[in-house]
């Protein structure tokens, strides 16, 4: 891409999330709205299960609106776009749970890849008269370089692309198109490529969130193998003041991965939970949360290690996390403890914290 389509500096002054009421988005969404006072924010959310409106609670009605609506209605997102004057877009609405890719990978296919697709075509559109001042970012996964050995080096932002399951596949088909995108219709876009998350608001099907409830109502904490499996976990405020990094002061048409340098072995993080549990809300039986731990069959396809080099964005744009992963695990946990009716709202609905992703046989309808 020739220089003369890259700027740098980058000042929103109304922003559109899709997938704002999710995990990271919800997150974001007050994350944006505590660090620039003036920013307008629109989250632009179908509402899924994944989604709770609770998590946008406090958020000031003059400086943020919700529109409930599909990223893959881009007459709705066009519109929205020109309404509400967006100048700037960070995508982030996407099916996440590999277990529930599994089970259902066309869901993924038609929200992740033609869902991007609708974004990338609304923003165009909207955007028809200049695309000067204007920004899309997207929010990818690491899980589009596919698995590591454990002595393989960090992937990076010039690895090869390798998705191993339908949610990875899915995302990686979204990456192409985002830069398709950028190089053929000169859409000034960035992307980030980022580890596994954890943090306040996260849907409990992730690992950390769902040991945290399992272990509070004295259910078994399922392991997945023999729980060896590697990733690299970021705290969800970091992943936000890296997005806000790359929005503001990336380079468009490049993309930059995110990661926090912090392989764990889900073991040590189901063991790390039973202890911080142990401390912070002790069993009424005595017993340490650890007994309940139990290994189970392996997901399908399980990846075994997936760990990112952050290296180019805390070089080029002076990024690094703010948080230790103890201390940031230990007030996510607490967040759980404290937020216990945020909990059951979500388990109130049809899923309980039951084992997914073991729908591996297609049997097609007539």
């Amino acid at each position: 891409m020739s220089s003369e389509t890259k700027t740098v500096q980058h000042e929103p002054k109304v922003m559109l999330i899709t997938g704002g009421c999710g995990f990271i988005g919800s997150n974001l969404c007050h994350y944006m709205i505590r660090t620039y006072p003036t920013l307008r924010v629109i989250c632009y959310d179908l509402m899924t299960y994944a989604a709770n409106p609770a998590s946008l609670a406090g958020l000031p009605e003059d400086r943020f609106r919700l529109v409930v609506g599909d990223v893959r209605d881009e007459k709705l997102l066009r519109r929205t776009l020109i309404e509400e004057k967006v100048d700037t877009i960070i995508h982030l609405a996407a099916e996440s749970h590999v277990d529930r890719s599994i089970d259902d990978p066309g869901l993924f296919l038609t929200t992740n890849v033609n869902g991007t697709f609708c974004v990338l075509q609304a923003a165009r559109a909207a955007w028809s008269d200049s695309f000067e001042g204007k920004r899309l970012h997207y929010v990818s996964t690491d899980e589009v370089f596919g698995a590591l050995s454990p002595t393989d080096p960090l992937s990076n932002e010039s690895s090869r692309y390798d998705p191993r399951n339908p949610y990875s596949a899915s995302k990686a088909a979204a990456d192409h198109l985002v830069r398709a995108w950028a190089n053929t219709f000169h859409l000034p876009i960035t992307i980030s490529n980022c580890s596994n998350n954890y943090g306040p608001r996260q849907f409990p099907e992730k690992l950390i969130p769902l040991m945290v409830v399992r272990a509070l109502r004295g259910d078994s904490l399922p392991i997945y193998g023999d729980g060896m499996q590697i990733r690299d976990w970021l705290y969800v405020d970091d992943h936000c003041s890296a997005i806000d990094a790359i929005v503001h002061r990336g380079v468009i048409g490049e993309s930059y991965n995110v990661g926090a340098i912090n392989e764990q072995h889900n073991i040590d993080i189901v063991r790390l939970i039973c202890s911080t549990l142990d401390e912070l809300r002790p069993a009424k039986d005595g017993q340490g949360y650890a007994r309940l731990i139990q290994h189970i069959t392996d997901r399908p396809g399980h990846d075994r290690r997936y760990a990112i080099d952050p290296a180019k964005l805390m070089t080029q744009l002076g990024w690094k996390p703010a948080y230790t992963f103890k201390q940031a695990m230990k007030s996510t946990i607490q967040w759980y403890l404290d937020n216990q009716p945020w909990v059951d709202s979500i388990l109130s609905g049809k899923y309980n914290t039951e084992r997914l992703g073991l729908t591996q046989s297609y049997h097609p309808s007539d």
